[in-house]
């Protein structure tokens, strides 16, 4: 089934990368609209109403976090997918914190980007058709029932403790996008120390275990490691 209802814009300023991204975008039946620099890219975004952006972040004018937070302070939630070629941890967390889907490291796949791009669109596409998250999540055979608080896996009941349900609520009304330690931890516990990140990890050790996964076993979830969490979206 082609994908062209959806509209897709790429800031970039290197135009080799620009040129490559939106013809692998193209092909797979996408539109593309495309700017170098941060205000047109803004400008683009209030025009054009796109269904999801690609965002470099090191861009001539103004660097690509102002993009991200001055589209979410606007109240603007089209999911935004990073693609840069920052290795630090730190500029992954700030990103993600300030409000970006997804983030990417140059280079990538072609394979990857388009699958990024899909899961951020479906799962956009799910909170439109809503309005929320609705009051149930399903994902294969895991459920969460948000009124009853209540987890199930293939149709049993899982006990959790609240913190555990908390964690597992957040991720799965972000689904698909990757939750910071640091975000986590605020809508969580509220407060942050130096402990914090050791204490997630042990209750995620705790879910996992609750809803059947082995070490490895990313059926529900993955660890971005040094940065976060992602509930995996249905296929």
């Amino acid at each position: 089934m082609s994908n062209n209802k959806y509209k897709l814009l790429i800031v970039e300023d290197d135009r080799s990368i620009r040129c490559f991204v939106q013809t692998i975008l193209e092909a797979s039946g996408y539109q593309v609209l495309t700017a170098e620099r941060c205000q047109q890219g803004l400008l683009m975004l209030r025009s054009h109403v796109p269904d999801l952006v690609i965002l470099d972040l090191g861009l001539p004018d103004i660097d690509g976090e102002v993009f991200i937070r001055t589209a979410r302070e606007a109240g603007n939630a089209v999911p935004i997918l990073v693609l840069s070629a920052r290795l630090d941890e730190r500029d992954k967390i700030s990103a993600l914190d300030l409000g970006a889907n997804d983030y990417i490291v140059k280079p990538f796949g072609t394979g990857e980007l388009l699958a990024r791009v899909r899961a951020a669109l479906r799962t956009a596409r799910c909170k439109n058709a809503t309005g929320n998250t609705g009051h149930i999540f399903v994902q294969g055979d895991l459920v969460i029932d948000y009124d009853r608080r209540q987890v199930r896996v293939d149709g049993v009941c899982i006990h959790t403790t609240q913190t555990e349900y908390n964690i597992l609520a957040l991720l799965s009304q972000h689904v698909g996008k990757v939750m910071t330690y640091s975000a986590i931890i605020q809508a969580v516990w509220g407060t942050m120390d130096d402990g914090s990140t050791k204490k997630l990890q042990v209750n995620m050790a705790n879910i996992r275990r609750k809803l059947g996964c082995r070490p490895g076993d990313n059926r529900f979830f993955v660890n971005e490691l040094g940065v976060g969490y992602r509930m995996l979206d249905a296929e």
